[in-house]
């Protein structure tokens, strides 16, 4: 039966022995399960000594002795002040979680003082490994303190560092988007994107090209409109489109759709009676709330956190390419068929 110790001062190594009968030195070897030589009737009355106290190791000793620790350390810019805030977090936590390793986190907001004081600290905690996450996808120039560290890159990647990479896969979002109006009749397919050079502006955009393709249908560069990447763009994007005589549009993302939605409205026409919508991003707060409720593609942050857990701890490969992710695409209302003349 474990003895009452009530209020009193926390168990040392040092009690341990002297309950057991033998050195501190035993006791240590024994807790951080060294390849020291230690009997078994020892090892016995330690373990026993142990239970009864309520003995707890210092997790930071025992990291000292192993050389590592069951951290995995997990540096973001901005992820908790997004609209996904804490997606990757949750994902990494969750898998990371199930092969018996615990998250720390950072968020620093993008400050290098900030950044290099946090990956110091992890350093400092004999992290398994660190995850470097940014809120969007794009390149990145790895920190030189990673370099002392086992080193994923989430949502990110680097072309002058030899640092694995898990992103987005931001072509195969883009293909599923456009493929969704093309099979249900759509042929002048629009393409509301981003000013903004970015991964997801290139990607999205030989997805775009590669699903007209593959259902025989020309590519119209007059079809592809640059707008800001938000709810004004898309609302300005509205006279253009009428225009155009598209008869479906796939938006950069939600908030383009939501522009848009609202420039539709302002003249009178509906969503998806006379145009149907896809976005890209599934940002909830939008999405599922709009009337009627987009259909878009989902960025899967999530699944980005798990599966950096997953290619840092060794239970996936990654090459010197960028793991890519599914972007899955998600439907909803704003959909309809194309009607025929």
């Amino acid at each position: 039966m474990k003895k009452d110790r009530g209020a009193r001062r926390a168990v040392t190594m040092r009690d341990v022995a002297r309950e057991a009968g033998v050195s501190v030195s035993a006791v240590s070897h024994v807790v951080n399960d060294t390849n020291a030589r230690i009997g078994q009737d020892t090892r016995r009355r330690v373990l026993r000594a142990i239970d009864e106290l309520g003995y707890r190791p210092n997790a930071m000793a025992k990291n000292l002795v192993k050389g590592s620790s069951r951290f995995i350390g997990l540096v973001a810019d901005a992820i908790a002040s997004t609209p996904f805030a804490g997606q990757i977090i949750h994902g990494a936590q969750e898998e990371a979680w199930q092969h018996g390793h615990v998250l720390l986190v950072a968020n620093t907001e993008g400050n290098a003082a900030a950044e290099a004081s946090a990956i110091s600290m992890m350093l400092e905690h004999k992290v398994r490994g660190i995850l470097y996450s940014t809120w969007y996808h794009r390149e990145v120039e790895v920190p030189d303190e990673l370099a002392a560290s086992d080193t994923v890159l989430v949502n990110c990647f680097s072309r002058h560092a030899d640092v694995r990479a898990v992103v987005p896969d931001e072509t195969d979002g883009g293909h599923d988007a456009t493929r969704m109006l093309l099979e249900r009749g759509h042929r002048r397919v629009a393409f509301l994107n981003t000013l903004t050079a970015s991964p997801a502006r290139e990607g999205r955009l030989r997805g775009y090209r590669r699903a007209l393709a593959e259902a025989g249908v020309a590519f119209d560069p007059a079809l592809v409109f640059d707008v800001r990447p938000d709810q004004e763009g898309g609302f300005a994007a509205v006279r253009e489109i009428i225009r155009s005589e598209a008869t479906a549009v796939f938006c950069h993302n939600d908030r383009v759709a939501m522009g848009l939605y609202d420039g539709l409205r302002d003249r009178g026409l509906r969503v998806p009676e006379d145009l149907s919508v896809v976005g890209f991003d599934n940002q909830e707060i939008i999405a599922a709330h709009l009337r009627p409720p987009l259909s878009t593609v989902a960025l899967p942050h999530e699944e980005l956190g798990r599966r950096g857990v997953r290619v840092l701890l060794g239970l996936e490969a990654a090459g010197t390419d960028p793991v890519a992710v599914n972007c899955p695409p998600v439907q909803r209302s704003s959909i309809a068929a194309a009607t025929t003349v």
